[in-house]
């Protein structure tokens, strides 16, 4: 029994045989339970990071815009109406009217009320074939609905406010077609009482108890509107209680808006346009809560005086160029008169021309010609900014996108203020928009931080245009040098070392150095580049020696220094993986070679090394990998932190994704957190699509052979 033990080397048998399977199964079973627990450890921990990077890499922006588009493009017509020669403003339509009827060659527009009181004397012109009428509100280029405003506070606090507009509501619709306007529909009206009855607390059949009533009712803004909130004036004076005084002021929209909310000497604003982001941010500063009802709607007519015989109808490019640009009506038509163009318009402070601008001219910088964005980047930037963008590129060689994108850049300049998670986006939203709603100029737009336009932009101070393409080019760049370098060294390496090496003491100190150069820190090989491929070869790394070196990066700190040294650091990792690829290879497999006459190089070439290809491809898979993770060796070699332009070449600046996502999480704003975790997914999305590349041409060549 004692020579068939499992001490004695012989095969166990009987009890000792049973023992020995069970111990052997205790042991397989262990490491098969630690290697599931591992894998289940691994798919958590990744599922987590992927769960907390997503849930950063989208949600909820505060957006504010240095100036916003709309009054941007407003401020640019605007200045260039009011600058042309010729022209008279008003923001009395009654002096535009006169003005127009006693001149031929005068054009001009304004309230439709004040055309219809002097129709024997002023001509309505059709824009694009459609004459201003209430059959065609719907369709005329210029119609427009009318407003009043006011404050729940000051519903609220001030009976006899809340009094008139309930009466304003009720008898909108005649009053209008008594000043002649278009009454505002019947949905529109309705709409408004019931937004009155959730800011009073009260019903239609409880609005009376608000009178009898007394005080001031002040009331100023758009001159358009005037005339209907006259006539709801006075009707309120003759038919109710009330026995206080109503003064209506004018002086715009705008002007309207700004004393309702900011002065805070009025209680209501007429308004001949709905209220902007700029001027619902300016109330909401003031701590004011705009409320808004719809009274009617106007259609502002073009007009010329009855003495002009060559203008019916003018098209909206006609319009354009008669308001901007043209001098004489011959300039437009060479069949109309030679004679200068008189322009008779509301002032800067009319909604009237705010209305006109934003339908002729557009609201949208979409929607604007290339030459009218060129005109307002040029207005609203230095001219040495302006010298140095054409330094960059002559502006004038450059595409309708490509001048939109530097309008919003240098001109609009979004900027995010604050921003939330995608759980926070979810759960908090209400929270949101109220903080969002403090913020002035401000917008709430749901954001995916991983879009077209960060994945082409380079990187950026301002998060909300910032991106990573200089970023992913430059890990490119790097990894595939250090591709270049390592596998063709580190194959060849290893095929010395296994198949031609005869056992030496130089190849067994060689053999040392590799095992133990694979366990050595990254930073130490960020050293060894800096002293070797930085300094030492300084010339040639950085371009000197072949004519090519640009000033910034004469230093040595470029591409082709960061690759070699990353070649260095996944050399052995490939010299250690290719060898053991190599050695799985069957001993059998070369004797047949051999004995069919092969030599030794033709066995290894045509046997060998085919037949290891796909063990030696998961070696340099997982060098390459780590390679494009890599970021303190290069940080040591010189990486660039902050770079906008794109690398072209070996010997050019660079920056790489792990770097750039270092330096967006070090940074103390939570917007740059944003985007460090779509860098990350994008790293994790370059990664997988290297990877599963590489190993689908392993996949081949295992099938080849």
């Amino acid at each position: 029994m004692a020579a068939n033990s499992h001490d004695n080397g012989a095969f166990p048998q009987g009890e000792n045989y049973t023992s020995f399977v069970r111990k052997r199964r205790r042991t397989g079973t262990f490491f098969r339970r630690l290697f599931l627990a591992a894998t289940v450890l691994g798919i958590v921990i990744l599922t987590v990071l992927i769960l907390d990077v997503t849930n950063n890499a989208f949600g909820y922006v505060a957006v504010q815009n240095r100036i916003d588009p709309e009054t941007l493009i407003d401020r640019y017509y605007k200045s260039q109406m009011l600058a042309m020669p010729r022209t008279l403003t008003s923001e009395d339509d009654v002096v535009l009217a006169d003005g127009i009827a006693a001149r031929p060659g005068a054009i001009g527009f304004f309230g439709y009320a004040y055309y219809q009181e002097r129709a024997e004397t002023l001509r309505a012109l059709a824009i694009d074939d459609i004459a201003p009428s209430a059959e065609t509100a719907d369709e005329y280029l210029l119609a427009r609905p009318l407003f009043i405003y006011t404050s729940q506070r000051l519903l609220q606090q001030r009976p006899q406010v809340a009094a008139f507009v309930d009466f304003y509501l009720n008898n909108a619709a005649s009053a209008a077609e008594e000043a002649g306007y278009f009454p505002a529909s019947e949905a529109d009206l309705a709409e408004g009482r019931q937004l009155w009855e959730r800011a009073t607390g009260l019903t239609a059949s409880t609005a009376g108890n608000l009178l009898p009533a007394s005080g001031a009712i002040r009331v100023a803004g758009s001159s358009t509107v005037q005339p209907i909130t006259r006539r709801v004036a006075e009707r309120f004076q003759a038919e109710t209680s009330f026995t206080g005084e109503i003064t209506i002021a004018g002086g715009g929209t705008l002007a309207g808006f700004e004393r309702l909310c900011r002065v805070q000497d009025i209680d209501i604003a007429d308004a001949s346009r709905a209220m902007e982001r700029p001027d619902l941010a300016l109330c909401r500063s003031n701590r004011v809560e705009p409320i808004s009802f719809e009274v009617g709607a106007d259609a502002i007519p073009v007009v010329v005086s009855q003495q002009n015989d060559f203008l019916t109808s003018v098209t909206r490019d006609q319009l354009r160029q008669i308001f901007i640009g043209a001098e004489r009506w011959s300039d437009i038509d060479p069949n109309w008169p030679d004679a200068p163009i008189l322009r008779f318009i509301p002032g800067a402070d009319s909604g009237t021309l705010d209305f006109f601008v934003a339908q002729v001219f557009g609201d949208s910088l979409d929607d604007l010609p290339r030459e009218d964005l060129l005109a307002i980047l040029a207005a609203n930037i230095s001219a040495g900014r302006l010298r140095a963008l054409n330094a960059e590129r002559p502006l004038q060689d450059r595409s309708s996108e490509e001048i939109y994108d530097l309008v919003i850049i240098e001109v609009v300049r979004p900027n995010i203020v604050e921003s939330w998670s995608l759980l926070e986006s979810i759960f908090e939203l209400d929270a949101i928009e109220a903080e969002v709603a403090s913020i002035p100029n401000a917008s709430l737009e749901f954001r995916s931080w991983i879009t077209w336009d960060f994945l082409t932009s380079p990187q950026s101070s301002n998060p909300a245009v910032a991106g990573v393409l200089t970023a992913i080019l430059g890990s490119l760049w790097v990894t595939l040098i250090a591709f270049l370098v390592s596998v063709p060294l580190g194959v060849g390496a290893a095929t010395y070392l296994e198949e031609f090496s005869k056992g030496s003491k130089l190849d067994g100190l060689i053999e040392t150095n590799i095992n133990n150069l694979a366990g050595v820190p990254s930073i130490i090989y960020g050293m060894l580049g800096l002293a070797v491929f930085v300094r030492f070869f300084g010339q040639i790394t950085s371009g000197i020696a072949f004519g090519v070196a640009d000033p910034s990066t004469a230093n040595g700190r470029t591409i082709l220094s960061a690759g070699l040294t990353l070649g260095l650091l996944i050399l052995p990792l490939v010299i250690i993986n290719a060898r053991e690829a190599i050695r799985a290879v069957p001993k059998a497999l070369r004797e047949a070679a051999y004995g069919l006459g092969a030599t030794k190089w033709q066995t290894v070439w045509s046997h060998v090394l085919p037949y290891s290809i796909s063990g030696i491809l998961t070696g340099v898979i997982l060098s390459v990998s780590r390679a494009f993770g890599e970021t303190a060796p290069l940080i040591v070699v010189g990486v660039s932190t902050f770079i906008v332009v794109n690398p072209d070449s070996p010997f050019a600046k660079f920056t790489t994704l792990p770097v750039q996502i270092y330096q967006w999480t070090s940074r103390p704003q939570e917007e740059f957190q944003r985007l460090a975790a779509a860098g990350i997914l994008v790293l994790l999305v370059l990664l997988l699509t290297v990877n599963a590349t590489a190993i689908i041409l392993r996949n081949r060549f295992s099938r080849r052979y």
